[in-house]
C-alpha cells in the first residue's frame, strides 16, 4: 500500500501522501492483478504480507476488500503493517475478521524527540494504545519495529526505548525488529548531513539491543530480527531461504525459481495497466544456478541457521566473528556487525568442484544501505554496521 499521511524523512520507498482519492481504484487494480495471476495458475499463499507505505491508512472496508482477493492455504500467516497513530479499533476488528494473524507496528522509538528527528508523527501514548488494541483483539503474535541511530538519540534514549517496549507495553511484543537508520539518497535525511548517523554509535546500539532483547527471551534469528520461539515471521523466513513470492501493487517485487521482476512504480500508471488486464511489470532479472547458489549463502549467513562450515575459510580474522558448531558457521554478535565483510569471504562452487573466495559486495536485502567493499582485512568496526533493515 503506497499511501502515507506524510512521508518520513528517511523513507525512499514508493510511497506518496495526498493521494487518498486513489485508494479505491488502487485496491481494485491490485485485485485485478491478483485475479490475472490466479487465472495463469498461481496457487494459494502460505504467507501474506501487506506492507507499505502505511496499510493502516486504508479505510477498514477497503482493507477487507483487498484481503478478500487473496487466496490462502489453511493456517496461512497474514501480516499487516500499521502505524500506531492510524491503528483504530475498527481497523483491528476488520483485520481479525479478514483472517489477519499478525500485526507489525512501526514504533521506531518511545522517545518524543527521537521520533521528531525521524519525522514520525506519533508519540509513546499512541504506541501504548495501538498495542492494547492489538492485544484486546486477540492477536497471538505481533511485531514492534524499532530504528536506532536517529539524530539526538543518546545511548540512554535507546536503552529506555528497549526497556519500555519490553516492560511497559501490554501485552509485551513477542517479536521485535531493530534496524539501523539508513541514509537513502534523495531523502530529506540525506540532504541534512547534521542528522546522519554515526557508524560506531550504531554498532554499539545494535550490541545493546542484542543483549537486552536476548536477556528478555527474544532470540535473534536474522540480523535485525528477534522473537520468542514460535513467533518468527514465516513470510520473511521464506524470503531469507530464497523461497518464491509474488508481489502485487506498484513497485512490488516477485521471485520465482531465480527470476525476479518488479512492477511499475507510479500509482497512476500501475492502476491503468492492472485495471485493463495488462501486465504491470517494469523490469526483470534472471539468476543462473551459480548466482542463485551464491545468493542462498549470502541470505543464510544473515540468519541463525548460518552456512555450511566449508563455505567460509578457517582464517584468524574470522575467529571471533563466527561460531562454528555442528558443521555450520553462524555469525556471533560482532560478526553480525561485520556481516558484509564476512560475506566477502564466502567460498563459491566453481566448475570441477574447486572453490574460491568471493571478492564482490554482498548485500541481499532490498532495504540495504549499500554494499560493503572488500578491504582484505576485518576492520575493528565497519564504516556502517551491517545490521541494516532486511526483507
Amino acid at each position: 500500500m503506497p499511501f502515507c499521511t506524510r512521508r518520513c524523512d528517511y523513507c525512499a520507498f514508493a510511497t506518496w501522501s495526498g493521494r487518498d482519492e486513489l485508494m479505491g481504484a488502487y485496491v481494485a487494480a491490485c485485485r485485478s492483478e491478483m485475479a490475472r495471476a490466479y487465472d495463469e495458475g498461481l496457487g494459494p499463499a502460505a504467507t501474506v504480507f501487506v506492507g507499505g507505505g502505511t496499510p493502516s491508512t486504508l479505510p477498514p472496508d477497503l482493507l477487507v476488500e483487498l484481503l478478500e482477493g487473496v487466496r490462502r492455504v489453511e493456517g496461512a500467516e497474514v501480516t499487516v503493517e500499521c502505524n500506531p497513530e492510524s491503528t483504530s479499533q475498527a481497523l483491528v476488528a476488520a483485520m481479525r475478521e479478514s483472517g489477519v494473524t499478525r500485526v507489525s507496528l512501526g514504533v521506531q522509538s518511545l522517545q518524543e524527540h527521537v521520533l521528531a528527528g525521524l519525522g514520525r508523527h506519533h508519540g509513546p501514548g499512541d504506541v501504548e494504545r495501538a498495542v492494547a488494541l492489538v492485544g484486546a483483539a486477540g492477536f497471538e503474535t505481533f511485531n514492534v519495529d524499532l530504528i536506532y541511530g536517529g539524530a539526538g538519540e543518546t545511548e540512554d534514549d535507546w536503552r529506555r526505548t528497549l526497556e519500555g517496549v519490553l516492560r511497559d507495553l501490554d501485552p509485551p511484543p513477542p517479536h521485535v525488529s531493530a534496524y539501523a537508520l539508513t541514509v537513502e539518497p534523495g531523502t530529506p535525511l540525506w540532504r541534512d548531513a547534521a542528522r546522519h548517523p554515526d557508524d560506531d554509535v550504531q554498532a554499539d546500539r545494535y550490541l545493546l539491543a542484542d543483549a537486552t532483547l536476548s536477556a528478555s527471551g527474544l532470540e535473534w534469528y536474522e540480523i535485525s530480527n528477534f522473537a520468542r520461539p514460535g513467533h518468527e515471521c514465516r513470510h520473511n523466513l521464506s524470503c531469507w531461504r530464497q523461497g518464491d513470492y509474488r508481489g502485487f501493487g506498484c513497485a512490488a517485487h516477485s521471485h520465482s525459481a531465480g527470476r525476479r521482476w518488479w512492477n511499475i512504480r507510479s500509482i497512476e500508471r500501475y492502476i491503468t495497466a492492472a485495471s485493463s488486464g495488462r501486465p504491470a511489470v517494469a523490469g526483470e532479472q534472471r539468476l543462473g544456478p551459480r548466482a542463485r547458489a551464491v545468493e542462498a549463502l549470502r541470505l543464510s549467513l544473515r540468519t541463525r541457521d548460518g552456512v555450511p562450515g566449508s563455505a567460509l575459510p578457517d582464517l584468524p580474522e574470522l575467529e571471533d566473528l563466527l561460531d562454528r558448531r555442528d558443521g555450520r558457521a553462524v555469525l556471533t554478535p560482532r560478526g553480525r556487525l561485520l556481516a558484509n565483510e564476512v560475506a566477502l569471504r564466502l567460498l563459491e562452487p566453481e566448475g570441477g568442484g574447486r572453490r574460491r573466495p568471493r571478492n564482490v559486495a554482498a548485500r541481499p536485502a532490498a532495504r540495504s544501505a549499500g554494499a560493503a567493499r572488500s578491504t582484505g582485512r576485518i576492520p575493528g568496526k565497519l564504516r556502517r554496521p551491517d545490521c541494516c533493515p532486511a526483507p
